[in-house]
């Protein structure tokens, strides 16, 4: 299967509601377009509300698989949060890169992904919070990401550059010791 990048999306911070009250967030994503610069710290325009979980060097993209959008649609139909098919659009889920051939289960920490003008080194899982129940809409959807550890991953850049949507990437082997759904389901089950 071919590995391409369908979105590239970032968020300015900005004030997010949330049942324990209106808290600062950079979740809210959108897609650009056009070449995005790609630095040490991610993309040119996206900014991180919590830097002690979010962003910096480890932490400077996160990226997560198109496949499983599907499923989040319905679940918030299903929680009454959403219309029946409504389109859930990229970057949704506080992604930046909205990738496609590329689940959590095939991934390792430090695999690197190899685009044309970047090169991105995979660093841990994204542990969801009361921001993404927020952001989604109902308060089951952290427990959900949890179950299915469908989290998503996040990422170093190895080489700085630039990004577009609809780039093709590469997927190189790291050292292929800790893979992200064991290290995030080591993780949640101490956490829980």
């Amino acid at each position: 299967m071919s590995l391409h990048l369908l979105s590239l999306n970032t968020a300015r911070v900005q004030a997010l509601a949330t049942p324990q009250g209106e808290v600062r967030s950079g979740i809210a994503k959108r897609g650009r377009d056009g070449a995005v610069a790609v630095g040490t710290l991610g993309l040119e325009g996206d900014e991180q509300a919590d830097l002690t979980v979010h962003g910096g060097p480890a932490k400077a993209i996160y990226a997560y698989a198109s496949e499983h959008y599907a499923f989040w649609q319905t679940v918030r139909a299903q929680a009454g949060v959403s219309e029946w098919g409504q389109v859930l659009p990229w970057g949704s889920l506080g992604e930046n890169l909205t990738l496609s051939g590329l689940l959590e289960n095939e991934v390792w920490i430090g695999d690197r992904l190899v685009f044309p003008d970047c090169e991105l080194i995979v660093s841990e899982p994204r542990y969801p919070c009361f921001k993404f129940n927020a952001v989604m809409g109902f308060n089951q959807a952290a427990k959900l990401m949890t179950q299915s550890a469908w989290c998503g991953f996040y990422l170093a850049v190895a080489r700085a550059g630039t990004l577009s949507t609809g780039q093709p990437f590469e997927l190189l082997a790291g050292p292929r010791e800790v893979g992200i759904v064991e290290l995030f389901k080591a993780r949640t089950r101490r956490a829980t």
